[in-house]
């Protein structure tokens, strides 16, 4: 049997062990478990799909015709305050909405991220930020989960977000008599 015939899993565990006994030869001889590779340790830690982002600029016209055609305009009148959906029913159906966590969608490209890939709205266990909100307060750990980035991620957007609101706020950045 070829190379090229075996089944893709095959070949993975293949060189992982290959890889695996390069590491562990040369430390035969101390005890202990064999030492595993960069590479063959950080393959376990991501459990969640990436998100993922559909160019709109990138698809043809008879791609976004078709679009259309599946998804038509609803009739049924959306809610505009967070009053007219507090009590609706979860998960939130309102996929467009700006504050929904299923996809965003980006005002200048017109580019749409899913940031769930791999599930389905009714699938997800949060779908409303403003649910999210109401609760007061979660850890970077929680927020990271829900917005499937990770803790390091948001806590650089949390930084920023607390920068700009600094800089707006009239005894924030723009005033010329504080020295300090």
């Amino acid at each position: 049997m070829d190379r090229e015939d075996w089944p893709d899993d095959d070949l993975e565990t293949t060189r992982e062990s290959a890889l695996s006994e390069e590491v562990a030869a040369p430390t035969a001889v101390t005890e202990g478990p064999p030492a595993t590779s960069r590479k063959v340790r950080r393959r376990g830690r991501r459990t969640r799909m990436r998100s993922k982002t559909i160019a709109m600029k990138r698809l043809t016209k008879e791609e976004l015709r078709l679009g259309a055609l599946l998804y038509p305009p609803v009739d049924e009148p959306r809610p505009r305050m967070r009053s007219e959906c507090k009590d609706a029913p979860r998960p939130c159906p309102w996929v467009s909405c700006k504050h929904h966590l299923y996809l965003d969608v980006n005002p200048e490209t017109g580019s749409i991220k899913l940031n769930f890939p791999d599930l389905e709205v009714w699938d997800m266990r949060e779908t409303c930020s403003l649910d999210i909100a109401d609760r007061n307060g979660i850890t970077l750990e929680e927020v990271g989960e829900i917005m499937n980035l990770t803790r390091e991620r948001i806590r650089q957007v949390e930084v920023r977000g607390l920068l700009k609101l600094k800089m707006m706020s009239p005894i924030g950045g723009n005033d010329p008599s504080d020295v300090s």
